[in-house]
Formats: C-alpha cells, sequence, structure tokens
C-alpha cells in the first residue's frame, strides 16, 4: 500500500492504514512480538504529547526517540518503507534519476486589505467577527429551559442505556463554531471572498429575524411541543416553526432574546458588508500584490524563458476572482494563456483555445506538457498555459513540475497543505535548476494569526463520556488543541523563512527516524565494494573510537551480539542481532530494546572516520598492554549479557578476543544458547 499521507502529531492515520492490512485485529502481529497494536499506538501518542509539553529547546528528535515504546519501533520497521528528499539525495542514484531543484529562500508577502487604507484596521474586523453570537445557527440555544427535554429526545443521539451521546444542540454550538472560524479563513484568503460570505448572512440573518419578529407579536397563540400527539407533529413543524433540518416550533423559543441576537449580529454583518463591498478589484491591495509580482517574474524568469506560474488558494470564489481579474491582463500584456481549476468540471476555465476545460487532467497537460508527456498524447499542439490558477483539488498527486513559480494566495492552517502544494513543483527530475515559493500572510504577528481559530473554536466538544469511556474528555481535548497550536506555531515560523520538508518540521518527527531504512542502505552500498572482505572478516573485530566526537556520547563500548534464538525477548526489532551501549563503569547507557538509537550512535561515532586514530589507539594499547589484556571489556561484556536477560547468571566468557570469534557460555543454565561477538566499538 502506496501513501503520501504524513504523519504530524497524531498516530490516528498510521493506525488506520495499518487496520487495512491487519483487517482491524489488533492482535494480528503477536506472533512477531506485538501483543497489541492499538497499545502500541497509544503508548506511541502519550510519548508525542509528552515531548510536545518539554520547553522547545528540550523538544528534540532525541529526546522523542528516547522515551517512546520500542514496539512502535518495531511496528514501523516491521511494516514501513520511508522514502524521503533527504534519503533519496543521499542513497539513490540521482545522475539517472536526476536532481531536486535548488529551492530559492521564499518570498513572504504581507499584503492590506485596501489599497487606499480605508478598510477597518484588521484587528477591529477580528473583534466584531469573533464578538459574533451568530444565533442564525444554533435555534435550540434559544429553547424555553422547560421544554428543551422534548428536543433532546427529539434529536439526540442516543447510546446504549439511553444515554445521549451527541447532542444536538452541542451540534449546533459547533457548526456556529466553524462557520466563524470560515470567516477568518476567507478574509484571509481574499476581501472579495470574504464579503460574499458576509452578504449570504446579511440576507439570511434578514429573512430569520422577519420571521422572528413576525411571530413574536403574541407568542402566546403559538402551541408548544408539548401540545400536540404524534400525528399532528408534522403538521405543526411545517406551519410553525423555525430552522431547517432541526425544526422548533416558535411557541417553544424565547423569541425575543432570539431576536435580540440576531439584530445584534445583523448590524455587524452590515458594518462588515458595507467595509468590504468598497474594496473593489482596483484597490485590492493584495490583487495589486500579486499582479506586481506576476509582472516581475515574467520580466525577470529564474530559469531561462520558463514563465510558467501555480496561484493556489482555498476558496473556489477567490479563484474565480483571480482567474476573472489576472487571466485577460496577462493574455493581452505577456500573450500568455491561463486556466482555472476549482473542482468543478463546469467551474473549470482557459483561455487556451483548444482545451477540454471539463477534463482537468487536459488542462493540467497543457500547462505541464513535458511532465505530463504532451508529446506523446498531442504531438501538433503549439500553445501552452502557463498560469494555472487552482484550489487544493490538484494540491496532491500531479506532477507540475515543469512550472518553478508556486504562490500560496492564502496560508492554510495547517502547515502541512502548504508543503504539499509546493510539492507539485518540487520533484525529483525537474527540468528546472531552482524553484521559488511565494507566500501571501495576514498583514498580523503570527501570534493574533494562530489565536483566532483557537479563540473562535474554543472547547468544540461534540461527545461525552459515555460515547467515549474517557474521564476527562474536556482537559485532553484542550491539551490536544494545544499542542497542536503550539505545533502549527512552529511550523507557520518555519515557513516564513525557509522552504522545508515535513522530516524538516520543527516539533514533528519523522518515520524515517524510528526505521532501520538508512541503515539496511549503508548496508547494501558496503556490500557493493567490501561484500567479499565483509564476509571474510573474523567475528570479535573491533574498532576506537573518541567520545569527543559527539557531545552525548560517554566512554564505554558498543557490542554487536549474535543469539541463535530468541530466546531473549521479542521487544528487540533486529533479532537475532543485539546491540546494546555499555558504560566504563559497566553501567547500561542504552539497553537492547532500543537497537536504532545505538546504531545511532555508532554511526555519528564512526561516520567519515576512514583512517585509524593513531594517537587514540596507542593509548588504548596502553592500557591493554598492546591488547594484550582484555580484562575490562570481558567484564563490560558480561555484565551486558546480564543486562540483556534481566538476572545475574554467571556467565562463562571462552576465549573472547581470539582469532575468528568467540561463543560466550552459560555454565548455570542449561537452556541457554550461544551468543556470538561480533563486533565491538570501543569508545573513549
Amino acid at each position: 500500500m502506496l501513501s503520501a499521507t504524513p504523519v504530524n502529531n497524531r498516530m490516528k492515520d498510521l493506525k488506520n492504514q495499518i487496520g487495512f492490512i491487519t483487517e482491524g485485529d489488533t492482535t494480528a502481529l503477536a506472533d512477531y512480538g506485538i501483543k497489541d497494536i492499538d497499545t502500541e499506538l497509544r503508548l506511541a501518542q502519550k510519548s508525542f504529547n509528552d515531548w510536545m509539553e518539554l520547553e522547545e529547546n528540550e523538544r528534540t528528535t532525541q529526546k522523542f526517540l528516547d522515551s517512546v515504546n520500542p514496539g512502535y519501533f518495531k511496528l514501523l520497521d516491521m511494516l514501513t518503507i520511508a522514502r524521503s528528499r533527504k534519503h533519496i539525495e543521499k542513497y539513490y542514484d540521482t545522475d539517472s534519476l536526476g536532481d531536486f531543484p535548488e529551492r530559492l529562500k521564499p518570498i513572504t508577502v504581507k499584503s492590506d486589505i485596501d489599497a487606499t487604507g480605508k478598510f477597518p484596521p484588521l484587528q477591529d474586523v477580528y473583534d466584531k467577527v469573533g464578538g459574533l453570537t451568530m444565533a442564525m445557527y444554533q435555534p435550540l440555544q434559544y429553547v424555553l429551559p422547560a421544554k428543551r427535554k422534548y428536543y433532546e429526545d427529539l434529536y439526540d443521539t442516543k447510546v446504549q442505556g439511553g444515554k445521549s451521546a451527541f447532542k444536538q444542540a452541542d451540534r449546533e454550538q459547533a457548526l456556529a463554531k466553524l462557520i466563524q472560524a470560515n470567516l477568518f479563513k476567507r478574509l484571509e484568503s481574499s476581501i472579495y471572498s470574504f464579503g460574499l460570505t458576509i452578504e449570504r448572512m446579511v440576507d439570511e440573518s434578514k429573512s430569520i429575524l422577519q420571521k422572528a419578529k413576525s411571530r413574536n407579536i403574541d407568542n402566546s397563540r403559538f402551541k408548544s411541543i408539548s401540545d400536540f400527539d404524534d400525528e399532528e407533529l408534522d403538521s405543526a413543524f411545517e406551519d410553525s416553526s423555525v430552522g431547517k433540518k432541526t425544526k422548533i416550533l416558535i411557541g417553544d423559543m424565547d423569541l425575543i432574546r432570539w431576536s435580540q441576537d440576531l439584530e445584534e449580529d445583523l448590524e455587524v454583518l452590515e458594518w462588515l458588508k458595507d467595509a468590504s463591498a468598497k474594496v473593489t478589484a482596483n484597490k485590492d491591495a493584495k490583487l495589486l500584490d500579486l499582479k506586481k509580482l506576476l509582472r516581475a517574474k515574467y520580466g525577470h524568469p529564474i530559469n531561462g524563458n520558463n514563465k510558467k506560474v501555480i496561484i493556489f488558494t482555498a476558496f473556489a470564489d477567490t479563484a474565480n476572482y483571480l482567474y476573472e481579474h489576472l487571466a485577460s491582463i496577462v493574455k493581452a500584456r505577456h500573450g500568455l494563456n491561463s486556466a482555472l481549476i476549482t473542482g468543478g468540471a463546469k467551474s473549470n476555465q482557459s483561455t487556451m483555445p483548444g482545451v477540454n476545460v471539463s477534463d482537468m487532467n487536459d488542462i493540467l497537460t497543457n500547462f505541464s506538457p513535458i511532465s505530463k508527456g504532451r508529446d506523446q498524447i498531442n504531438p501538433d499542439a503549439t500553445e501552452e498555459i502557463d498560469l494555472l490558477i487552482a484550489t487544493d483539488t490538484i494540491s496532491e498527486g500531479q506532477n507540475l513540475q515543469d512550472a518553478d513559480y508556486l504562490v500560496n494566495y492564502d496560508i492554510h492552517w495547517n502547515p502541512v497543505r502548504v508543503i504539499q502544494r509546493f510539492g507539485r513543483i518540487d520533484r525529483i527530475g525537474s527540468r528546472n535548476a531552482r524553484i521559488q515559493l511565494v507566500n501571501f500572510w495576514p498583514n498580523v504577528d503570527l501570534d493574533t494569526y494562530l489565536n483566532l481559530e483557537q479563540r473562535v473554536k474554543g472547547r468544540m466538544v461534540m461527545l461525552n463520556t459515555a460515547a467515549t469511556g474517557e474521564d476527562d474528555l474536556l482537559n485532553i481535548q484542550e491539551n490536544r488543541e494545544m499542542n497542536d497550536l503550539k505545533y502549527r506555531k512552529q511550523q507557520l515560523q518555519q515557513l516564513q523563512n525557509e522552504v522545508i520538508d515535513l522530516e524538516d518540521v520543527s516539533g514533528t518527527i519523522s518515520i524515517t527516524d524510528m526505521t532501520f531504512n538508512d541503515f539496511k542502505a549503508d548496508l547494501q552500498n558496503a556490500l557493493k565494494d567490501r561484500e567479499k572482505d565483509l564476509n571474510e572478516a573474523p567475528l570479535g573485530m573491533f574498532a576506537v573510537a573518541s567520545s569527543r566526537e559527539l557531545p552525548e556520547a560517554e566512554p564505554g563500548v558498543i557490542l554487536v551480539l549474535k543469539q541463535a534464538t530468541e530466546d531473549i525477548g521479542k521487544e528487540n526489532g533486529i533479532l537475532p542481532y543485539i546491540v546494546i551501549y555499555m558504560r566504563s563503569d559497566g553501567s547500561v547507557k542504552l539497553n537492547y530494546m532500543y537497537a536504532k538509537q545505538v546504531l545511532d550512535y555508532f554511526k555519528k561515532l564512526s561516520l567519515g572516520h576512514k583512517d585509524i586514530n593513531q594517537p587514540l589507539v596507542d593509548d588504548f594499547y596502553r592500557q591493554t598492554d598492546g591488547g594484550k589484556d582484555m580484562s575490562s571489556y570481558s567484564e563490560l561484556l558480561s555484565s551486558a549479557i546480564e543486562a540483556i536477560r534481566g538476572k545475574r547468571d554467571e556467565v562463562g566468557i571462552a576465549s573472547m578476543f581470539s582469532p575468528g570469534g568467540t561463543s560466550v557460555q552459560t555454565e548455570l543454565v542449561d537452556d541457554l544458547e550461544d551468543i556470538e561477538l561480533i563486533s565491538f566499538l570501543i569508545i573513549r
């Protein structure tokens, strides 16, 4: 199964993918040392949550690797093969595959709303939107207290035992918060998109308010839900109710309070509508900044005469607006064709003659003819599309590396989406030597920007403990939201200054950090040149390295062992091999369960050292009488086996350092099989 889904700060996606393989059986890998898949993932998630609570300077990848459960390593290494940009550049033949293009430093643009400066300050707009009651979307909040039980019985979703699992009132409240958050996102996208939504909300508010006021004249003449039998309710809901899917009888509502909140919201919405309507296209500062960027790009291409540009936006309204105000200008002034893709075949457009706009692939093929192989499909085509305006419908799974310039007209609150968008042109084998990312940001500081969503959503919890079985769901949800916020802030700060890969994102952990893929690739490369030498090498070989090469390293020895059976324990992910890092005093620095971390130390201490460190070796020989007295290292091996076994066995060490290798036998435990010493790295 091939997946491009990144693992961010949730194990859920990975859990679902593993669920496909195991058909939902959490014990499917019990024979391989994973007793329960869900338990391992839950423990790993807890480790991640705890790690996210650390101070930023303490939140290192190594810190997470030290704390995560060993079973998670085993699970990942058993089921995943991760390939990152760095891995490909290091281990693959890019001469035959082609190189990745150079990423130029991203261009950051913070545009005002109104070029004339007459639009209200953004903070004032944020405060107004954040203060909306959103009364029109949550009529159940205005049901009279005495009547609420009737509507809970009618609309709430029940679980076994009759308890309410999903309250309709909570659903309405969550919907209202989402719509409110969406207003912020649409304002960040374009003033045009924001204005359209505000206009629709004004019209809807007026309609609902008119209905509420007309009923408010004499509320006493309207019957309540308790006044009807079941047969009469259907017709009553049709004649004397408000709401769409959730209908509420007029007689059961506090119409005075509802009308007041509707009027307050309408006043704010009309203010926002008037302010937005004044920002026409010729005053739209963000649109004007985009036009300047395009003129600069077309006048000074960064790769030959390549003028291909992709503009991404989250909203179809914004995409339509940009196409309307850019396509004709780009055609008239620069002689270039444009296209629009918003997900619906009927809404796609293009200025290039002969393009089948109802077929998204035809548009993309004419925009990126080399990567899409247009010569084989339509060899007679002469024109191309150079400006592509699109929504996230093409942000995944498309090869569009003919382009070398990508604009995020709005920054997604999930930074992974931004990285995925750029991945359309940041691809191996690109014909472009350099590529450029441009990000438009709201003209406010990052904390203000991020806190908008957090403040609006608040505690959007629609489940109670009956549905989840968790004792403290509110606090759990709040902690997760805070983790998300910290995680996204780190990502967004990085995106303002650099183009990043998923594995480079601050505050995230890559699968490649937790598997043996790189070590296996190192081994494959070594076998190409030294297979004969490695096969003929005697067991028990060793080398000497300096702990000064790595600040966190300590003097001692890393032992590489091999056992004939798997009786030591299935927590070890590289059986039958065992690696363990022992300190010089006989204590364990890293036990065999943490094979990945031990190998990381081994690699970092050895990498790049192809020549003997003679002063270090001379010092080692002085200590060991020229290598004849290895008693201290024999004791470390004995201590290592005791640590691995978890018991104080009497261990006989037989000719440990003799040429050709050795085996280690216990004298007191009958069922203990031979353990071979493969090699060891002495760290001084």
